[in-house]
């Protein structure tokens, strides 16, 4: 493994891992212990039984992908294949699409640039979910963030601001689109990919079936977010707050591993927002971010030893 490989296997680990000391200075160990113990985990495990429903929509979701390049393989390998993946990025960010298009070389015969190129498609049209999902949250809650943005910040400072931003990217847009190498022409091609894949999704045979599927799956990933609130006695976050939450806790599983020691300083951080008590915040945040992994780790580590298994005539 490259230095630079190496680099960017460890650096998300030991971030983690300071992030997990940060988020415990603001909560004591044996009062975190506590939240834990006094939690109602029939809510826990309802917030779950939604997430599993999210895994087998994905699964599911996956064949309209592949059936119009001529491959129908068995649910039961892609749901391993999905299982495995997200079990996989656990340790090794971005890893895990390439280990799920691996499951269906190995047991499909799906080759693996086939595989892949259907998950990055999946992924654009996750990407169109969650900024969907930020869109509804600023027309929701648009006089809380309005409001929030007055009191902590200078009008005048957010105008001029805006208007950098807007002018930078009418500049950045132009310069793009002329781009013949560099940095440029790989955003170019990045942006053209994009939009190819999203309108390929419109062109599918399926493709209601499949935006159906795609709205399903993040519906099911609020709906683990909110059944896990009524965990803890006493907690009760508002609507926007629930949303606002859920998008802090989206971009911390991307930015570290499966989001370790971040899932929980940037959900309290969102609840702050709404004047929620740390303690109960920081607790909220650590127990949705451990069931989430442990419903991962559980049946993750189940998939990889079934799967040989389910294939022994493979």
């Amino acid at each position: 493994m490259s230095f630079k490989k190496t680099l960017k296997t460890i650096l998300p680990l030991i971030l983690g891992g300071f992030l997990v000391w940060y988020s415990i200075s603001n909560i004591s160990i044996d009062v975190l212990i506590g939240y834990f113990k006094e939690a109602k985990y029939s809510w826990i495990f309802l917030g779950l039984f939604f997430g599993v429903l999210s895994h087998l929509s994905r699964a599911y979701r996956w064949k309209f992908m592949l059936e119009p390049i001529g491959y129908k393989p068995k649910f039961t390998n892609s749901v391993l294949a999905v299982l495995v993946g997200y079990l996989v990025n656990l340790a090794l960010p971005r890893a895990g699409e390439v280990s799920r298009a691996v499951v269906l070389t190995n047991y499909e015969d799906v080759p693996f640039e086939k595989g892949f190129g259907t998950i990055v498609a999946e992924r654009i049209a996750d990407l169109i979910m969650m900024l969907s999902i930020i869109l509804i949250t600023l027309f929701v809650q648009f006089d809380f963030i309005y409001d929030l943005l007055i009191k902590n910040f200078n009008p005048t400072k957010i105008i001029i601001g805006l208007a950098v931003v807007i002018t930078g990217f009418y500049i950045l847009t132009s310069l793009v689109k002329k781009a013949k190498s560099g940095i440029l022409l790989k955003i170019k091609t990045f942006v053209a990919g994009l939009v190819e894949g999203v309108t390929s999704i419109f062109k599918m045979k399926n493709k209601w079936a499949f935006i159906f599927h795609t709205v399903f799956i993040w519906a099911m990933y609020v709906a683990m977010f909110w059944a896990t609130i009524p965990a803890i006695d006493g907690l009760n976050i508002p609507f926007g707050g629930i949303l606002i939450g859920f998008i802090a806790g989206g971009f911390s599983i991307a930015a570290t591993n499966g989001g370790i020691g971040l899932y929980p300083i940037a959900v309290a951080g969102a609840l702050a927002l709404f004047d929620i008590p740390t303690e109960p915040a920081t607790a909220f945040g650590w127990i949705m971010w451990t069931a989430q992994t442990a419903m991962i780790i559980v049946f993750g580590g189940l998939a990889f030893l079934f799967l040989p298994i389910y294939n022994k005539n493979k």
